[in-house]
């Protein structure tokens, strides 16, 4: 860390000195136009940059199948707006990769191909993307999700199943969404002026989506064992339906505190929802004694069922520890 002291010049201007070594590292000297965010009671100086299309480079020789996916996905959310993927030559099945990843990515599709490149570019502003937009839209397919993933198994309706676990895919591309944006405004304070959101709240959100995501994972799973159970015990759904209930209640408080405008709404919200978890998880002792007295492989499925919707609810927890960091008087 380094110290300068504040003068006064012309008698109403405050001017301040550079270090040297910062200066020379980032390019800039005299004539040089630097740019000023205030945070608070904080300032912060980049030099000024032109906007342009990050571009990134990728040699894909080694890489194929889900490795070439993750790959890609990796690119996306580091921030790079056109990324070349590149090799002696670009086989047929790593071309396929290459669109599955492109698939699942908001917005980006393929620019050019060659024998040993191709090209893939994101044809989004990334300062138009709202991740409070991203982040509710998440919100409303998870939840979704986890409803019908019961109604599936109580219905035993293997279409629906089916559908929530293709959902799936748009819960994993909005999140992939979210972590670009977040991580862009932690490399450039522009990114989060421009996005009209702190980089505080951000991670808030971010953190939350995260939650989501894991919520989103939890149905699929649900429905996958939903395609493989006959019909249930009418007790035993009933109180399946009255767990999920008790989850979703948590979710929809945890996420209404997140987005509350007013601090004592937020806190409200998000105390319940905490309390709550406590009664989920009685609750959920409740069912494990149920499935006691059922067959053994029947008790076994229906038991990794009642986790899924206990997690859901913890994940809600967590959100609700969220909106309670976001809702804090700021040091």
């Amino acid at each position: 860390m380094e110290t300068r002291k504040v003068q006064v010049t012309g008698g109403s201007t405050y001017t301040v000195s550079l270090p040297k070594t910062w200066a020379t590292d980032n390019d800039v000297s005299a004539g040089t136009t630097v740019e000023f965010y205030p945070e608070d009671d904080a300032l912060l100086l980049t030099p000024q940059s032109e906007i342009e299309r990050e571009r990134g480079t990728l040699d894909v020789s080694s890489l194929e199948d889900e490795r070439l996916v993750r790959a890609v996905m990796t690119m996306y959310v580091s921030g790079f707006d056109i990324i070349s993927l590149e090799a002696g030559r670009i086989t047929t099945a790593q071309r396929r990769a290459i669109r599955d990843a492109t698939q699942n990515l908001v917005g980006v599709e393929v620019l050019e191909e060659t024998t040993d490149k191709v090209v893939i570019q994101d044809l989004l502003d990334s300062s138009e993307l709202s991740i409070v937009n991203a982040v509710t839209r998440m919100r409303l397919i998870a939840t979704s999700m986890l409803e019908d993933a019961l109604v599936s198994l109580i219905e035993n309706d293997d279409d629906v199943a089916r559908d929530v676990i293709e959902r799936d895919d748009d819960v994993d591309r909005l999140w992939l969404v979210v972590s670009r944006i977040f991580r862009a405004t932690l490399r450039s304070p522009r990114a989060a002026e421009e996005l009209g959101v702190s980089r505080e709240d951000c991670f808030d959100y971010h953190s939350s989506a995260r939650q989501l995501e894991r919520v989103a994972d939890h149905a699929v799973k649900i429905s996958k064992l939903a395609l493989k159970l006959e019909e249930i015990p009418d007790d035993v759904a009933v109180a399946l339906e009255e767990l999920h209930d008790d989850a979703a209640d948590i979710l929809e408080k945890s996420m209404d505190a997140l987005f509350a405008e007013e601090t004592d709404e937020a806190n409200r919200l998000a105390h319940d929802a905490i309390e709550s978890v406590i009664d989920v998880d009685e609750h959920t002792r409740t069912i494990d004694d149920m499935l006691r007295e059922l067959d053994p492989v029947q008790a076994q499925s229906l038991g990794l069922i009642v986790d899924s919707l206990s997690r859901s609810a913890d994940y809600g927890g967590n959100i609700a520890e969220n909106a309670l960091q976001k809702a804090a008087p700021r040091p």
